[in-house]
Protein backbone atom coordinates (compact mmCIF):
# COMPACT_ATOMS: atom_id res chain seq x y z
CA UNK A 1 0.00 0.00 0.00
CA UNK A 2 2.89 2.50 0.65
CA UNK A 3 4.46 1.61 -2.46
CA UNK A 4 1.06 2.33 -4.18
CA UNK A 5 0.10 5.62 -2.65
CA UNK A 6 4.30 7.08 -3.54
CA UNK A 7 3.33 6.47 -7.10
CA UNK A 8 0.37 8.09 -7.03
CA UNK A 9 1.77 11.21 -5.87
CA UNK A 10 4.47 11.19 -8.41
CA UNK A 11 2.32 10.13 -11.34
CA UNK A 12 -0.88 13.04 -10.13
CA UNK A 13 2.40 15.83 -9.97
CA UNK A 14 3.32 14.67 -13.31
CA UNK A 15 0.14 14.68 -15.12
CA UNK A 16 -0.34 18.33 -12.72
CA UNK A 17 2.71 19.17 -14.84
CA UNK A 18 2.74 17.88 -17.86
CA UNK A 19 -0.65 17.37 -17.99
CA UNK A 20 -10.25 23.54 -43.36
CA UNK A 21 -11.96 24.58 -45.33
CA UNK A 22 -13.59 21.94 -48.11
CA UNK A 23 -15.59 23.07 -51.43
CA UNK A 24 -19.66 22.25 -51.36
CA UNK A 25 -21.12 20.51 -54.00
CA UNK A 26 -24.98 20.84 -54.88
CA UNK A 27 -25.34 24.49 -53.26
CA UNK A 28 -24.41 27.96 -53.14
CA UNK A 29 -22.13 27.91 -50.69
CA UNK A 30 -18.44 27.42 -51.46
CA UNK A 31 -16.12 27.44 -48.43
CA UNK A 32 -16.07 26.22 -45.08
CA UNK A 33 -12.91 27.73 -42.43
CA UNK A 34 -13.60 26.24 -39.43
CA UNK A 35 -10.85 28.06 -37.98
CA UNK A 36 -12.33 31.73 -39.15
CA UNK A 37 -13.26 33.23 -36.13
CA UNK A 38 -15.63 35.05 -38.54
CA UNK A 39 -17.24 32.40 -39.99
CA UNK A 40 -21.06 33.07 -41.49
CA UNK A 41 -23.25 30.17 -39.87
CA UNK A 42 -25.87 28.46 -42.59
CA UNK A 43 -29.29 29.83 -42.14
CA UNK A 44 -31.27 26.58 -42.44
CA UNK A 45 -35.49 26.29 -41.67
CA UNK A 46 -36.66 22.75 -40.85
CA UNK A 47 -40.37 22.65 -41.24
CA UNK A 48 -42.90 20.43 -39.54
CA UNK A 49 -43.25 17.08 -41.68
CA UNK A 50 -46.30 15.72 -42.84
CA UNK A 51 -47.72 12.47 -42.11
CA UNK A 52 -49.57 9.83 -43.56
CA UNK A 53 -50.93 6.14 -42.65
CA UNK A 54 -51.87 5.14 -39.56
CA UNK A 55 -50.67 4.97 -36.05
CA UNK A 56 -50.27 6.73 -32.66
CA UNK A 57 -47.82 8.52 -32.77
CA UNK A 58 -48.64 10.66 -35.89
CA UNK A 59 -48.81 14.35 -34.14
CA UNK A 60 -45.66 13.72 -32.26
CA UNK A 61 -43.49 12.48 -34.99
CA UNK A 62 -44.59 15.34 -36.99
CA UNK A 63 -42.48 17.61 -34.49
CA UNK A 64 -39.98 15.24 -33.44
CA UNK A 65 -38.53 14.87 -36.30
CA UNK A 66 -37.70 18.60 -36.78
CA UNK A 67 -37.00 19.14 -33.47
CA UNK A 68 -34.64 16.33 -33.59
CA UNK A 69 -32.59 17.37 -36.75
CA UNK A 70 -32.67 21.04 -35.66
CA UNK A 71 -31.00 19.82 -32.22
CA UNK A 72 -28.13 17.76 -33.82
CA UNK A 73 -27.81 20.54 -36.81
CA UNK A 74 -27.12 23.00 -34.30
CA UNK A 75 -24.87 20.80 -32.16
CA UNK A 76 -22.11 20.69 -35.09
CA UNK A 77 -21.61 24.68 -34.68
CA UNK A 78 -21.89 25.54 -38.30
CA UNK A 79 -25.88 26.15 -38.88
CA UNK A 80 -27.92 29.06 -37.58
CA UNK A 81 -31.53 27.52 -37.00
CA UNK A 82 -34.68 29.46 -38.13
CA UNK A 83 -37.23 29.69 -35.51
CA UNK A 84 -40.18 27.95 -36.37
CA UNK A 85 -42.55 31.14 -35.29
CA UNK A 86 -40.95 33.30 -37.84
CA UNK A 87 -41.60 30.53 -40.95
CA UNK A 88 -44.85 32.58 -43.37
CA UNK A 89 -45.95 29.07 -44.69
CA UNK A 90 -49.75 28.81 -43.44
CA UNK A 91 -49.63 25.51 -41.31
CA UNK A 92 -53.31 24.80 -42.76
CA UNK A 93 -52.53 24.47 -46.43
CA UNK A 94 -50.53 21.94 -48.30
CA UNK A 95 -46.74 21.85 -46.61
CA UNK A 96 -45.81 19.67 -49.75
CA UNK A 97 -45.85 23.26 -52.21
CA UNK A 98 -42.92 25.03 -51.26
CA UNK A 99 -42.93 29.15 -52.13
CA UNK A 100 -39.03 29.51 -51.91
CA UNK A 101 -39.60 33.16 -51.94
CA UNK A 102 -41.38 32.81 -48.39
CA UNK A 103 -38.07 30.94 -46.84
CA UNK A 104 -35.88 33.47 -48.33
CA UNK A 105 -37.59 35.96 -46.83
CA UNK A 106 -37.15 34.89 -43.47
CA UNK A 107 -33.44 34.22 -44.63
CA UNK A 108 -33.08 30.72 -44.79
CA UNK A 109 -30.91 29.81 -47.15
CA UNK A 110 -31.42 25.74 -46.95
CA UNK A 111 -34.51 23.99 -45.82
CA UNK A 112 -35.95 21.16 -44.65
CA UNK A 113 -38.92 18.79 -45.27
CA UNK A 114 -39.90 15.55 -44.79
CA UNK A 115 -42.52 13.11 -45.04
CA UNK A 116 -43.58 9.73 -42.61
CA UNK A 117 -45.74 6.86 -42.46
CA UNK A 118 -46.00 5.12 -39.50
CA UNK A 119 -48.04 1.59 -38.60
CA UNK A 120 -47.51 -1.24 -36.99
CA UNK A 121 -44.40 0.31 -35.27
CA UNK A 122 -42.64 0.45 -38.58
CA UNK A 123 -41.63 3.91 -39.28
CA UNK A 124 -40.70 5.27 -43.19
CA UNK A 125 -39.62 8.43 -43.40
CA UNK A 126 -38.86 10.63 -46.43
CA UNK A 127 -36.49 13.77 -45.91
CA UNK A 128 -35.59 16.13 -48.13
CA UNK A 129 -32.74 19.49 -48.01
CA UNK A 130 -33.68 21.93 -50.63
CA UNK A 131 -31.63 25.10 -51.82
CA UNK A 132 -34.15 27.99 -51.35
CA UNK A 133 -31.83 30.46 -53.69
CA UNK A 134 -31.86 27.85 -56.73
CA UNK A 135 -34.89 26.46 -55.28
CA UNK A 136 -34.04 22.49 -55.92
CA UNK A 137 -33.79 19.77 -53.83
CA UNK A 138 -29.74 19.03 -52.78
CA UNK A 139 -30.05 16.02 -50.75
CA UNK A 140 -33.29 13.58 -50.61
CA UNK A 141 -33.16 10.33 -48.70
CA UNK A 142 -35.84 7.48 -47.86
CA UNK A 143 -35.32 5.49 -44.34
CA UNK A 144 -37.16 2.25 -43.45
CA UNK A 145 -37.43 0.52 -39.84
CA UNK A 146 -38.53 0.21 -36.90
CA UNK A 147 -40.47 3.05 -34.74
CA UNK A 148 -37.76 2.93 -32.20
CA UNK A 149 -34.36 3.51 -34.84
CA UNK A 150 -35.83 6.79 -35.72
CA UNK A 151 -33.01 8.65 -33.84
CA UNK A 152 -30.69 6.83 -36.38
CA UNK A 153 -32.75 7.77 -39.55
CA UNK A 154 -32.28 11.33 -38.06
CA UNK A 155 -28.74 11.52 -37.58
CA UNK A 156 -28.16 9.44 -41.14
CA UNK A 157 -29.88 12.40 -42.77
CA UNK A 158 -27.74 14.71 -40.54
CA UNK A 159 -24.69 13.42 -42.03
CA UNK A 160 -26.16 13.95 -45.25
CA UNK A 161 -26.73 17.60 -44.87
CA UNK A 162 -23.47 18.28 -43.67
CA UNK A 163 -22.25 16.18 -46.35
CA UNK A 164 -24.07 18.32 -48.94
CA UNK A 165 -22.97 21.59 -47.72
CA UNK A 166 -19.22 20.88 -46.36
CA UNK A 167 -18.02 18.28 -48.01
CA UNK A 168 -17.33 16.06 -44.41
CA UNK A 169 -19.75 14.22 -42.63
CA UNK A 170 -20.40 14.61 -39.05
CA UNK A 171 -18.89 13.06 -35.86
CA UNK A 172 -21.89 11.44 -34.75
CA UNK A 173 -20.84 7.74 -34.90
CA UNK A 174 -18.05 8.39 -32.46
CA UNK A 175 -17.35 8.68 -28.78
CA UNK A 176 -14.96 10.37 -26.21
CA UNK A 177 -13.30 8.22 -23.17
CA UNK A 178 -12.54 9.97 -21.06
CA UNK A 179 -11.75 9.15 -16.53
CA UNK A 180 -14.56 9.67 -13.86
CA UNK A 181 -13.15 10.16 -10.43
CA UNK A 182 -14.69 9.13 -7.35
CA UNK A 183 -13.11 9.33 -3.99
CA UNK A 184 -9.45 8.28 -4.47
CA UNK A 185 -10.26 6.18 -7.67
CA UNK A 186 -11.03 6.30 -11.00
CA UNK A 187 -12.08 4.80 -13.99
CA UNK A 188 -12.11 5.22 -17.76
CA UNK A 189 -15.91 5.62 -19.64
CA UNK A 190 -16.93 6.78 -22.77
CA UNK A 191 -20.30 9.29 -23.95
CA UNK A 192 -21.10 10.40 -28.01
CA UNK A 193 -20.87 13.95 -29.18
CA UNK A 194 -24.03 14.56 -28.21
CA UNK A 195 -23.52 13.53 -24.60
CA UNK A 196 -25.68 10.22 -24.89
CA UNK A 197 -24.68 6.84 -24.20
CA UNK A 198 -22.40 6.60 -21.38
CA UNK A 199 -20.52 3.80 -21.04
CA UNK A 200 -18.30 2.32 -18.17
CA UNK A 201 -14.93 0.45 -19.93
CA UNK A 202 -13.32 -0.33 -16.42
CA UNK A 203 -14.14 -1.29 -13.16
CA UNK A 204 -11.01 -1.70 -11.23
CA UNK A 205 -11.71 0.11 -8.28
CA UNK A 206 -8.65 1.82 -8.77
CA UNK A 207 -6.56 4.84 -10.01
CA UNK A 208 -7.13 4.39 -13.53
CA UNK A 209 -6.24 7.37 -16.34
CA UNK A 210 -4.88 8.16 -19.27
CA UNK A 211 -7.22 6.62 -22.54
CA UNK A 212 -5.98 6.24 -25.66
CA UNK A 213 -7.82 4.38 -28.64
CA UNK A 214 -6.06 2.78 -31.42
CA UNK A 215 -7.02 3.63 -34.84
CA UNK A 216 -9.89 1.03 -35.65
CA UNK A 217 -11.27 2.10 -32.61
CA UNK A 218 -11.09 -2.16 -31.41
CA UNK A 219 -8.72 -0.91 -28.30
CA UNK A 220 -8.75 1.81 -25.70
CA UNK A 221 -5.27 1.41 -23.91
CA UNK A 222 -4.89 3.28 -20.44
CA UNK A 223 -2.57 3.26 -17.60
CA UNK A 224 -4.30 1.69 -14.29
CA UNK A 225 -2.63 1.15 -10.50
CA UNK A 226 -4.93 -2.24 -10.07
CA UNK A 227 -2.09 -3.99 -9.20
CA UNK A 228 -0.42 -1.43 -7.29
CA UNK A 229 2.03 -0.41 -9.74
CA UNK A 230 1.09 2.23 -12.44
CA UNK A 231 1.11 -0.42 -15.51
CA UNK A 232 0.27 -0.24 -19.03
CA UNK A 233 -3.22 -2.24 -20.01
CA UNK A 234 -5.14 -2.61 -23.56
CA UNK A 235 -8.42 -3.97 -23.69
CA UNK A 236 -10.44 -4.78 -26.63
CA UNK A 237 -13.91 -2.95 -26.80
CA UNK A 238 -15.19 -5.94 -28.29
CA UNK A 239 -14.61 -9.12 -26.28
CA UNK A 240 -14.01 -6.90 -23.21
CA UNK A 241 -10.90 -8.90 -22.14
CA UNK A 242 -7.78 -6.47 -21.51
CA UNK A 243 -4.19 -7.50 -21.02
CA UNK A 244 -1.09 -6.13 -19.31
CA UNK A 245 1.08 -4.58 -22.11
CA UNK A 246 3.59 -3.06 -19.71
CA UNK A 247 4.22 -3.40 -15.88
CA UNK A 248 7.77 -2.46 -15.28
CA UNK A 249 9.06 -1.15 -11.95
CA UNK A 250 7.71 2.49 -11.93
CA UNK A 251 5.85 4.62 -14.60
CA UNK A 252 4.29 2.74 -17.38
CA UNK A 253 2.03 5.88 -18.65
CA UNK A 254 0.00 5.65 -21.86
CA UNK A 255 0.63 7.13 -24.78
CA UNK A 256 -1.00 7.82 -28.29
CA UNK A 257 -1.37 5.16 -30.49
CA UNK A 258 0.97 5.15 -34.36
CA UNK A 259 -1.44 5.78 -37.46
CA UNK A 260 -1.46 2.35 -38.52
CA UNK A 261 -1.95 0.79 -35.26
CA UNK A 262 1.31 -1.27 -34.89
CA UNK A 263 3.27 0.65 -32.24
CA UNK A 264 2.26 2.72 -29.15
CA UNK A 265 4.16 5.58 -27.79
CA UNK A 266 4.78 5.07 -23.64
CA UNK A 267 6.44 6.97 -21.07
CA UNK A 268 8.35 5.17 -18.70
CA UNK A 269 10.52 5.59 -15.78
CA UNK A 270 12.10 2.28 -15.44
CA UNK A 271 15.74 3.43 -16.21
CA UNK A 272 15.13 6.00 -13.56
CA UNK A 273 13.75 9.16 -15.59
CA UNK A 274 10.46 9.56 -17.28
CA UNK A 275 11.61 9.16 -21.04
CA UNK A 276 9.38 8.54 -23.98
CA UNK A 277 9.42 4.62 -25.83
CA UNK A 278 7.66 3.17 -28.86
CA UNK A 279 6.34 -0.20 -27.98
CA UNK A 280 5.67 -2.51 -31.15
CA UNK A 281 2.33 -4.36 -30.28
CA UNK A 282 2.92 -7.49 -32.63
CA UNK A 283 6.57 -8.22 -31.46
CA UNK A 284 7.15 -6.34 -28.19
CA UNK A 285 10.08 -4.67 -28.89
CA UNK A 286 10.78 -1.61 -26.83
CA UNK A 287 12.31 1.34 -28.36
CA UNK A 288 13.55 4.31 -26.12
CA UNK A 289 13.94 7.40 -28.31
CA UNK A 290 14.61 10.33 -25.97
CA UNK A 291 18.40 10.39 -23.72
CA UNK A 292 17.54 13.49 -21.03
CA UNK A 293 18.23 14.45 -17.45
CA UNK A 294 15.08 16.15 -17.95
CA UNK A 295 11.50 14.56 -18.17
CA UNK A 296 10.03 13.94 -21.27
CA UNK A 297 6.53 12.75 -21.15
CA UNK A 298 2.71 13.21 -23.40
CA UNK A 299 4.20 11.58 -26.68
CA UNK A 300 1.48 11.68 -29.77
CA UNK A 301 2.01 11.07 -33.66
CA UNK A 302 1.41 13.23 -36.67
CA UNK A 303 -0.72 12.29 -38.85
CA UNK A 304 1.69 10.09 -41.19
CA UNK A 305 3.23 9.07 -38.72
CA UNK A 306 6.89 10.82 -39.12
CA UNK A 307 7.08 12.70 -36.80
CA UNK A 308 6.17 12.62 -32.09
CA UNK A 309 5.40 16.03 -30.17
CA UNK A 310 6.27 15.26 -26.48
CA UNK A 311 6.64 17.61 -23.59
CA UNK A 312 9.64 18.31 -21.79
CA UNK A 313 11.33 21.00 -19.22
CA UNK A 314 14.83 20.29 -20.58
CA UNK A 315 14.97 24.17 -21.13
CA UNK A 316 13.58 25.11 -17.74
CA UNK A 317 10.30 24.61 -17.97
CA UNK A 318 7.32 22.49 -19.82
CA UNK A 319 7.16 23.15 -23.85
CA UNK A 320 6.22 21.02 -26.46
CA UNK A 321 8.92 19.51 -28.38
CA UNK A 322 8.73 17.48 -32.43
CA UNK A 323 11.16 14.77 -33.44
CA UNK A 324 11.61 12.13 -36.00
CA UNK A 325 9.78 8.97 -35.38
CA UNK A 326 12.75 7.57 -34.36
CA UNK A 327 13.53 10.01 -32.11
CA UNK A 328 16.10 12.46 -34.60
CA UNK A 329 16.05 15.83 -35.32
CA UNK A 330 14.61 17.14 -31.70
CA UNK A 331 12.98 20.64 -31.97
CA UNK A 332 11.42 23.21 -29.94
CA UNK A 333 8.00 24.21 -30.95
CA UNK A 334 6.52 26.87 -28.18
CA UNK A 335 7.97 29.45 -27.00
CA UNK A 336 5.21 31.91 -26.25
CA UNK A 337 4.27 31.06 -22.39
CA UNK A 338 6.52 29.21 -19.81
CA UNK A 339 3.95 26.09 -19.02
CA UNK A 340 2.68 24.45 -22.28
CA UNK A 341 2.13 20.81 -21.98
CA UNK A 342 -0.86 18.29 -23.54
CA UNK A 343 0.15 18.25 -27.16
CA UNK A 344 -2.45 16.65 -29.30
CA UNK A 345 -1.62 16.42 -33.17
CA UNK A 346 -4.52 17.30 -35.56
CA UNK A 347 -5.26 14.61 -38.46
CA UNK A 348 -5.54 16.87 -40.91
CA UNK A 349 -1.43 17.42 -39.99
CA UNK A 350 -0.99 20.63 -39.82
CA UNK A 351 -1.83 22.05 -36.13
CA UNK A 352 -1.48 20.80 -32.39
CA UNK A 353 -3.03 21.57 -29.71
CA UNK A 354 -2.08 21.79 -26.43
CA UNK A 355 -2.73 23.33 -22.98
CA UNK A 356 -0.94 26.60 -21.47
CA UNK A 357 -0.62 28.79 -18.96
CA UNK A 358 -2.68 32.37 -19.40
CA UNK A 359 -3.43 34.82 -16.45
CA UNK A 360 -2.95 31.95 -13.80
CA UNK A 361 -5.55 29.35 -15.38
CA UNK A 362 -5.19 26.99 -18.39
CA UNK A 363 -6.04 27.61 -21.57
CA UNK A 364 -6.01 25.77 -25.24
CA UNK A 365 -3.84 26.96 -28.05
CA UNK A 366 -2.75 25.44 -31.40
CA UNK A 367 0.05 25.98 -33.06
CA UNK A 368 1.21 25.14 -36.27
CA UNK A 369 3.17 21.99 -36.30
CA UNK A 370 5.88 24.10 -38.29
CA UNK A 371 5.88 26.48 -35.08
CA UNK A 372 4.91 30.48 -35.00
CA UNK A 373 2.53 32.37 -33.23
CA UNK A 374 -0.22 30.43 -31.08
CA UNK A 375 -3.64 31.12 -31.50
CA UNK A 376 -5.77 31.08 -28.53
CA UNK A 377 -8.83 29.53 -28.28
CA UNK A 378 -10.83 29.48 -24.81
CA UNK A 379 -10.35 32.56 -22.72
CA UNK A 380 -13.46 31.80 -20.57
CA UNK A 381 -12.70 32.22 -16.44
CA UNK A 382 -11.70 28.15 -14.83
CA UNK A 383 -9.33 25.34 -16.51
CA UNK A 384 -9.07 23.98 -20.15
CA UNK A 385 -6.86 21.23 -20.28
CA UNK A 386 -6.27 18.00 -22.18
CA UNK A 387 -7.38 18.84 -25.74
CA UNK A 388 -8.14 16.01 -28.08
CA UNK A 389 -9.07 15.79 -31.52
CA UNK A 390 -12.19 14.65 -32.96
CA UNK A 391 -11.00 12.59 -35.85
CA UNK A 392 -12.23 15.24 -38.69
CA UNK A 393 -10.39 17.62 -37.28
CA UNK A 394 -13.28 19.98 -36.96
CA UNK A 395 -13.60 19.63 -33.13
CA UNK A 396 -11.84 19.61 -29.91
CA UNK A 397 -12.58 17.82 -26.37
CA UNK A 398 -10.93 19.18 -22.98
CA UNK A 399 -11.35 18.66 -19.56
CA UNK A 400 -12.99 22.06 -17.98
CA UNK A 401 -13.08 22.98 -14.82
CA UNK A 402 -15.24 24.99 -12.72
CA UNK A 403 -15.76 25.98 -9.20
CA UNK A 404 -13.98 22.79 -8.42
CA UNK A 405 -15.34 20.59 -10.56
CA UNK A 406 -13.89 18.62 -14.18
CA UNK A 407 -15.96 18.47 -16.71
CA UNK A 408 -15.55 16.88 -20.25
CA UNK A 409 -16.21 19.44 -22.90
CA UNK A 410 -16.34 20.07 -26.79
CA UNK A 411 -16.29 22.78 -28.76
CA UNK A 412 -15.12 23.82 -32.41
CA UNK A 413 -11.98 23.84 -33.87
CA UNK A 414 -11.87 28.16 -34.11
CA UNK A 415 -12.85 27.95 -30.63
CA UNK A 416 -16.63 28.49 -31.12
CA UNK A 417 -19.58 26.49 -29.71
CA UNK A 418 -18.33 25.19 -26.30
CA UNK A 419 -20.87 22.50 -25.03
CA UNK A 420 -20.34 20.83 -21.63
CA UNK A 421 -21.25 16.68 -21.82
CA UNK A 422 -21.02 15.51 -18.65
CA UNK A 423 -18.25 15.03 -15.62
CA UNK A 424 -15.21 13.99 -16.07
CA UNK A 425 -11.65 14.66 -17.47
CA UNK A 426 -8.96 13.70 -19.67
CA UNK A 427 -11.07 12.90 -22.55
CA UNK A 428 -9.40 10.87 -25.94
CA UNK A 429 -11.34 10.64 -28.80
CA UNK A 430 -12.03 7.92 -31.62
CA UNK A 431 -12.09 7.32 -34.66
CA UNK A 432 -14.84 6.88 -36.82
CA UNK A 433 -16.90 4.31 -35.64
CA UNK A 434 -19.75 1.55 -37.59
Amino acid sequence: MKKRCEWQKILVGLLALFSLSVPVTGSAKVYIDIDAPGFQKFPIAVDVFTKGGGGTDQERNAVWFPDQISKYLDMTGYFRIIPRNAFLEDPQKDRTKIIFSDWQTIGADYLVKGHFQSQNRRLTVEMRLYDTVRGEVIREKKYTGRSDERKEMVIKFVNEILLALTGERGVFNTKIAYVLKRGINSEIQTIGFDGTGQERVTNYGSLTLAPRWSPNGRHISFTSYKDNNPDFFVRDMKTATRKKIAGYPGLNLSGAWSPDGRKILLTLSKDGNQEVYILDVGSGYLQRLTYEYAIDVSPVWSADGKKIAFVSNRAGSPQIYVMDSDGRNVRRLTYEGNYNTSPSWSPKGNRIAYESTVGGNFQIFTISAEGGPPQQLTTQGGEHKHPSWSPDGRYLAMTVKSGGVNKVAVMNANGTNLRILCEGSNPAWSPFLE
